[in-house]
């Protein structure tokens, strides 16, 4: 199944938004107290919370965000269909370290790192969604864009050559969380005339 689209842009977005992470661990306690814990997935599903303070229903006078978002929601019929949406605080990486060349892997996957300044280098997870891929280096070493292909649904970099062995692979790019929505049901509020508001609008990032 393909993304409807990209969530839309109104003016009406209010403060504050929500963003976590979220992951499942299932856990056994025995009656001593000890533990036995699987994790059912290593990467967090995100989890987005948007508040409209206002939607115009306005369309002769040019102001349609009910209207808008109201169908970008009917498109995606509810939780069923998947859509793209950028995080303005959480979409791009300048020189991320995809990994090393061995002189026979040509598939890299796309991934950002959070907290670089960790021990270990922080917490590195896939991007499936990208959007413009600015740059591919070997250390340092800008490559020629026909060199190598990105796939738009998984994110992985492809080389026509596999990168020699000791190099460093890094790149700059952008990218979308690809979320559906969580409830099959929102509620709309009329609150003045042409001004309708939405309390609580919620979607999670899912996998391909």
């Amino acid at each position: 199944m393909s993304d409807v689209g990209i969530f839309p842009a109104l003016p009406g977005l209010g403060w504050s938004v929500t963003k976590g992470p979220t992951f499942q661990t299932r856990i056994q306690r025995a009656v001593s107290g000890r533990e036995l814990r699987a994790l059912d997935y290593p990467y967090p599903l995100w989890q987005f919370t948007l508040v409209f303070a206002f939607l115009r229903d306005d369309p002769a006078a040019g102001f349609d965000e009910l209207r808008t978002l109201l169908g970008f929601y009917l498109s995606c019929q509810g939780a069923y269909g998947t859509f793209l949406f950028q995080d303005p605080s959480d979409h791009q990486v300048a020189g991320q370290y995809l990994g090393t060349g061995d002189s026979n892997l040509t598939i890299f996957q796309l991934q950002r790192t959070m907290g670089t300044a960790l021990a270990g280098g922080g917490f590195g997870e896939p991007i499936e969604a990208p959007d413009q891929v600015g740059a591919v280096y070997f250390d340092g070493i800008v490559q020629s864009p026909s060199s190598y292909s990105v796939d738009p649904d998984t994110g992985l970099l492809t080389f026509a050559t596999p990168p020699p062995t000791g190099l460093v692979v890094t790149a700059d790019f952008s990218y979308w969380f690809r979320c559906r929505f969580v409830d099959d049901s929102y509620s709309f509020e009329n609150f003045m005339y042409r001004l309708w508001q939405l309390k609580k609008l919620t979607f999670i990032s899912v996998r391909t």
